[in-house]
């Protein structure tokens, strides 16, 4: 396997498992007690450090279904409150964005890492991110986010955006197998399946990110809410590391760091 570099930190290879911490900039995310007010977003950030995140992923435009729609500018609005704070801080920021707008005004900050769920399928943002010489996180993309359904449907997705990076200029690149209900179109069949079969996109040879804390799906097996997914979440993303995942992206960071620790133990 490839391995990807954010600045000094090493995803995929021979690393330890990492972990991605998720800031949300968007009161309308779907878990909102993920929600930090831009006012305390360094703070949270330097508390995920504290308990064991890797690098801080911050978006703030909900992509979840049936979320309330923002315009780019108050996406921009959002971020570019809070990003100047990190400068100089030494945590490693990932901006979660798919408009080439919002991301052409975060670069001009200190930025490490581009999470683009619309797998590059926008021209224009291919450019800005290959211009950028960032490490990127791409998601399995058609034309519209997570919209491939079923696993072989994904897996061609997946390598239809590493032919995008490789147009793009991008080499460093984690791959997102696009986990979630992304669409009405997708069942929770649908996600269990791309779960089961995760050992598989290690035949694309490049470091794979869990990315299923409190999804829908999980929430559907268990009947319960967002705020009671955390033991299903947990037990998945164990499943999935042993099934190849380089690099977790979660909102409950200290549990998170918890089960990895057990799993190098275990693995390592």
């Amino acid at each position: 396997m490839q391995n990807c570099r954010i600045k000094n930190l090493e995803v995929g290879g021979g690393a330890p498992v990492r972990l991605m911490a998720v800031i949300n900039l968007s009161p309308e995310s779907f878990f909102n007690k993920s929600y930090t007010p831009p006012e305390k977003v360094f703070n949270k950030a330097c508390e995920l450090v504290e308990n064991g995140a890797d690098i801080i992923d911050i978006g703030a435009r909900s992509t979840a279904p049936n979320s309330a729609p923002i315009s780019v500018t108050e996406e921009i609005k959002r971020l570019k409150s809070t990003l100047n704070e990190f400068l100089g801080s030494g945590i490693l920021i990932s901006v979660d964005t798919m408009y080439p707008e919002v991301l052409e005004e975060c670069l001009r900050y200190e930025i490490h890492c581009i999470n683009d769920i619309n797998g590059l399928a926008n021209d224009a943002y291919a450019k800005v991110a290959g211009d950028s010489g960032l490490p990127a996180v791409l998601m399995a993309t058609l034309k519209k986010p997570g919209d491939p359904v079923g696993f072989d449907s994904v897996y061609s997705a997946l390598e239809t955006v590493m032919k995008r990076a490789e147009n793009a200029g991008i080499k460093d690149f984690i791959l997102d197998p696009a986990v979630g209900k992304w669409s009405d179109s997708r069942t929770s069949e649908n996600d269990w399946e791309l779960c089961r079969r995760f050992s598989e996109f290690k035949r694309l040879k490049k470091p794979l990110l869990a990315a299923v804390s409190r999804k829908t799906f999980i929430g559907e097996l268990l009947v319960k809410e967002p705020q009671d997914r955390l033991s299903g979440t947990l037990a998945l993303t164990y499943s999935l590391l042993t099934s190849g995942a380089s690099i977790v992206r979660a909102h409950d960071v200290s549990d998170t760091k918890d089960l990895i620790r057990v799993f190098e133990k275990l693995n390592r």
